[in-house]
């Protein structure tokens, strides 16, 4: 009877240990991101940003996608960019900035009337670079 017990118990920690390794060994890792893809990508960002409204919009649109594009890539958790985002904040340097650059990219996508800057422009863009940066794409 102690033998059987002993056995099971040997068994239980041998499955044990196999199901770690295996669970390891399966785990999706965040791998490198393509930087040279993400630099051409920012560079034509950087290019498209004009005095106009348009561009400017189109800009902060574009690096919203870029950063979450990245965000995905490299594993982080959320069915939203938001909650990607949220996985990624001990990750940022400035996660205040990234905020307030997506939060721009929600109205200029949900308000036909909204305005930006060239000054809010750059701020976004630049706390979506840093970000980029953070995570490895730039």
């Amino acid at each position: 009877m102690d033998s059987a017990i002993m056995f099971l118990f040997i068994s239980v920690v041998i499955i044990g240990i196999v199901l770690v390794i295996i669970i390891n060994l399966t785990r999706k890792s965040p791998h490198a991101l393509d930087k040279q893809h993400y630099q051409e990508q920012w560079l034509s960002i950087e290019q498209s940003v004009g005095t106009d409204n348009g561009s400017m919009q189109f800009a902060i649109v574009q690096a919203d996608k870029l950063l979450d594009k990245a965000l995905k890539e490299r594993g982080f958790a959320g069915q939203t960019m938001g909650e990607r985002m949220k996985s990624a904040q001990k990750n940022m340097t400035n996660p205040d900035a990234v905020w307030a650059a997506h939060k721009i990219r929600n109205r200029i996508a949900h308000e036909d009337s909204m305005t930006v800057g060239r000054k809010q422009t750059l701020q976004a863009l630049q706390g979506l670079k840093r970000a980029l940066r953070d995570l490895g794409a730039l």
